[in-house]
């Protein structure tokens, strides 16, 4: 068995406790035609485990923008930081809303916010619709 599966009963434990949303964006999966995917939050190639506490549930784009990446330069300071971490952090004390944009709150949330593309136009659009429909947040 390779080191990247993850058993069916821990994907289902991850959907669960993320109530089958994306634990980065907020977006329910059954709102994505992708779905959401189980991310390693620190990636296996820099020695994450396949294990609950380092398992997150992600939509395709966040999980594709994050990659295997663990953060990001803030540039006006040129210091790094880690990204949003769903096991360890709360999401209300990093981002808000304004409406369907995702405000950052700290530098956590901001290297987060854009490296994950939490504002791109056709993603804030896809949180006014659902927004709307009274299925976002």
């Amino acid at each position: 068995m390779s080191r990247t599966y993850i058993a069916i009963e821990l994907r289902r434990l991850v959907a669960q406790r993320a109530n089958f949303r994306c634990e980065y964006c907020l977006i329910f999966a059954r709102d994505r035609l992708s779905g959401c995917h189980v991310d390693h939050i620190i990636s296996l190639k820099h020695g994450g485990e396949t294990t609950p506490e380092n398992l997150a549930y992600a939509c395709m784009f966040c999980n594709l923008n994050k990659g295997t990446d663990l953060g990001s330069i803030i540039w006006r300071t040129g210091e790094l930081i880690r990204f949003f971490n769903p096991r360890r952090d709360q999401w209300k004390e990093h981002f808000n809303f304004e409406g369907a944009i995702i405000q950052t709150l700290t530098d956590i949330g901001e290297v987060t916010a854009r490296i994950f593309q939490f504002n791109d136009p056709e993603r804030i659009l896809e949180r006014q619709i659902l927004m709307e429909a009274n299925r976002y947040p």
